[in-house]
């Protein structure tokens, strides 16, 4: 199958259900691609060839992605039978006994899952470089990072082994790798996918599930397969008014929109990522949107002081998970990981509480923002793709990564505060051929409004086929 990356996931799937291909076909296509080129990334860091072949063998899939190959993030979402380890050394043997409900969903859409992708541990960093799998590189340049902490799944996407690849974000995680490796990312809005049957929400409403992708149309088909409440789940997002996947076949219309060359904390941003919003908006406008300068109005350093007080009580509470409540010896756990759980534990109940009540007080106020403006636009990262080791050289404490996370992606996690959604897209390279992504950002529902931006920008600056240099051929 030379022709493998030539289509998007629906596309592989309309090879399947006219004859032309066969499931099997495509699986051996990507296993292909991941035995040549993973070796190079680390993007795929556990291998479920026989139990995808065994699955097929089963019974051949039906739905909109029949045969189409995939895989699951390791963190949070269980495939039955296999450790979900969240990249820790304290989890690594814990086997899922069933799937996650999303991961059935994915099972029912035709995806054929046959591994998994590196994470760093509980998915604290903007990186993927973790002691338990070792450092993913970016496709695009083996000694960059391809972002974090869905960076195995967006370096095998990338790396053109599948189309799409399971993801999560609290705090940036789907759009940061987006971003890196040249791919389209969607957070979608707080609710919209569940995280049953073992989790109400993920870290208190800040995490998301859905995928990074090569195309908006994939991300869309994929949210109409995977969203919706599950039995129990303690709030959903409003359904929508018509599939997701429609929406991109829908013209926007003239759209209000906001963008910033600047954080509105202050943070440096790279000359390449203003260069790329400064084009974004000017496409925008050449398209008929109204655009013009302008940010949200909160108080941004509490919204920074809520964040990390709620993800350090989460890696706190990862932890006590494992150990019943006490830090575990050094070395159990990774360094940053430790320094960021050990000041979290330092902390009470209420002050959790009080974090969570400024966090809303502070998204009503950004929320504002979206009654005078359709999308905010904005660059993803206040910089290009990390070196690898970079974000890890200085000092493991708490203070050095929240100032770390927050300086490199000042954009993304205040999104994952408002529970609104927010998508990177690959419209822009740097003069070192390096993606350089742009965010969108849209009111708490409203993925539509998104969906139809993103996918006209799509056709007026196409990027399905801007491939990294340096791919394995296969015969």
């Amino acid at each position: 199958m030379k022709e493998y990356e030539s289509f998007d996931g629906l596309g592989l799937a309309e090879l399947v259900h006219s004859g032309q291909v066969s499931a099997a076909e495509l699986l051996a296509a990507a296993l292909q691609r991941t035995e040549a080129r993973d070796p190079a990334l680390n993007a795929v860091v556990t291998r479920l060839d026989d139990a995808a072949r065994a699955a097929l063998a089963a019974r051949a899939p039906t739905g909109p992605f029949a045969g189409v190959p995939f895989l699951v993030k390791e963190l949070l979402a269980g495939v039955a039978g296999t450790a979900t380890s969240n990249a820790s050394r304290l989890f690594a043997g814990a086997a899922a006994a069933r799937d996650g409900e999303l991961v059935a969903r994915y099972r029912r859409a035709g995806l054929v899952v046959f591994g998994k992708t590196n994470s760093p541990e509980f998915g604290l960093l903007p990186v993927t470089e973790s002691a338990l799998y070792g450092t993913t590189r970016n496709p695009w340049n083996l000694s960059l990072s391809p972002g974090g902490s869905s960076g195995g799944s967006a370096a095998a996407v990338a790396a053109g082994i599948v189309p799409a690849a399971h993801a999560t974000d609290g705090g940036g995680s789907i759009r940061i790798p987006a971003s890196c490796c040249g791919l389209f990312g969607l957070k979608p809005t707080r609710g919209r996918v569940s995280f049953g049957p073992e989790v109400g929400e993920g870290l208190s409403g800040l995490s998301v599930q859905h995928v990074v992708s090569r195309s908006v149309r994939d991300s869309a088909a994929l949210l109409d397969a995977t969203a919706g409440p599950a039995p129990g789940d303690p709030y959903t997002a409003p359904p929508p008014e018509r599939p997701f996947l429609a929406e991109t076949g829908v013209e926007p219309g003239r759209l209000r929109i906001g963008f910033a060359r600047a954080a509105p904390v202050g943070v440096p941003i790279a000359a390449e990522c203003v260069a790329a919003v400064e084009d974004a908006a000017s496409l925008c406008e050449s398209l008929g949107h109204h655009v013009e300068e302008a940010s949200p109005e909160c108080d941004w350093n509490a919204l920074q002081v809520g964040f990390a007080t709620v993800f350090g009580a989460h890696a706190m509470a990862n932890i006590a998970r494992a150990t019943g409540g006490p830090l575990p010896a050094p070395g159990e756990v990774e360094p940053m990981t430790r320094a960021v759980a050990e000041q979290a534990r330092s902390l009470s109940a209420a002050d959790l509480i009080v974090a969570l009540h400024g966090l809303s007080r502070q998204a009503r106020a950004i929320a504002a923002f979206f009654a005078r403006h359709d999308v905010w636009l904005t660059p993803t990262l206040a910089g290009p793709p990390l070196p690898i080791g970079r974000f890890s050289s200085g000092p493991a404490t708490a203070e050095a990564w929240a100032r770390g996370f927050t300086d490199h992606c000042p954009f993304t996690y205040p999104f994952n505060v408002t529970g609104q959604p927010a998508a990177s897209l690959p419209l822009y390279w740097s003069a070192a051929g390096v993606p350089i992504g742009c965010q969108i950002a849209g009111r708490s529902g409203d993925e539509a409004t998104l969906l139809r931006l993103a996918a006209q920008l799509e056709r007026a600056r196409p990027w399905f086929g801007r491939r990294p240099p340096g791919l394995t051929a296969l015969a």
